[in-house]
């Protein structure tokens, strides 16, 4: 009686921890900057994650990676549909105030992935420094891939790869991927429409079907860009943590080190004015208004004191909320197994 009993409270606390590991992953891969497999480290759940879609893709059927895969997926999913569009709203209006609690949220993650990576070795340094340069190039690099308007299936199938990658590999953002191949707005406003579809559109009410499969023409090709990503980064991810396992870390934590690089949270979007090129257009007098917020330029201000004080204490708790969580999601040996 007592042994069912504890893994009957067991299996509740996996499920607890991967539901709320996911529905972070999900809030995380709707942020430029923050990444999913951060949140799933920081939740306890990630190599579980990680070895339960090895096992599943092997067909190899536990019930409790079952459970865990099962609780992050839904929550996950859930976050995604019901929060893209505030989410965006918040980045594109706030973006200060949310990049100052993304920097925190990220590096709350370093002290996990530290503890994974001791005791370190030459490998784990070079590892480190590898995953820190492809951050900075990253950051360098952000927004190159922001082309035409309407992106073709083959993009956002790479989408949905890059998106997957976040979602495995503790650093890497998904937003952050999605700006750089320029489909960041595009993708969140689709997973919107998907939702309004879905739930209603305000005073009509009911479901709009027509929406529905409008967004759908986006969410498939970007779904089966996932579900590649996550099954062919995991497994690889796993081959390479059981052949270099200190080069590995060493990558991971440099990679989340590296992430916060794009997050200077003291910039702001600027409209636009002729002459500028923006998403393939140039702008002039006449089409200057069609460019949404979320496309115009961002420039660094010139923070105050008190914009400077709230920075602070936004990181400070974002990365107390991540210790927090990490905290709570410290596996004992039985649901390590």
């Amino acid at each position: 009686m007592r042994d069912s009993a504890t893994d009957t409270s067991s299996k509740a606390l996996l499920i607890v921890r991967s539901a709320l590991g996911g529905c972070l992953m999900g809030l995380a891969n709707l942020v430029p900057g923050i990444s999913g497999g951060t949140m799933l480290l920081a939740a306890g759940v990630y190599p579980g994650f990680i070895s339960a879609i090895a096992e599943v893709t092997t067909f190899r059927f536990r019930p409790r990676s079952l459970i865990l895969l099962a609780s992050v997926v839904a929550s996950a999913v859930l976050a995604i549909l019901l929060l893209a569009g505030s989410v965006r709203d918040l980045v594109v209006d706030h973006r200060w105030i949310m990049y100052s609690l993304f920097i925190g949220l990220t590096l709350g993650g370093v002290p996990l992935v530290f503890r994974m990576a001791r005791p370190v070795t030459t490998a784990t340094l070079w590892g480190a420094v590898v995953g820190f340069g492809l951050m900075l190039l990253m950051a360098a690099t952000r927004g190159a891939g922001a082309g035409g308007e309407g992106a073709n299936m083959l993009l956002i199938f790479a989408s949905g790869v890059a998106a997957a990658s976040a979602m495995i590999l503790p650093g890497i953002s998904g937003g952050y991927l999605l700006l750089i191949l320029g489909q960041y707005e595009a993708i969140l406003g689709t997973i919107d429409q998907l939702k309004r579809g879905l739930l209603g559109d305000g005073a009509g009410g009911g479901s709009d079907f027509a929406l529905v499969l409008d967004a759908l023409n986006v969410v498939i090709p970007l779904g089966i860009g996932i579900a590649v990503g996550v099954v062919g980064v995991s497994n690889l991810l796993r081959w390479l943590l059981e052949r270099y396992e200190k080069a590995t870390l060493g990558a991971l934590l440099g990679l989340l080190l590296g992430a916060v690089v794009g997050l200077w949270p003291f910039q702001e979007p600027t409209p636009p004015v002729p002459g500028e090129t923006l998403k393939g257009r140039v702008v002039t007098i006449e089409n200057a208004a069609d460019f949404e917020r979320d496309d115009w330029q961002l420039v660094r201000f010139d923070p105050s004191g008190r914009e400077i004080a709230t920075a602070v204490g936004l990181i400070a708790a974002g990365f107390a909320g991540t210790l927090l969580i990490g905290r709570l999601g410290r596996q004992d040996p039985a649901a390590a197994e």
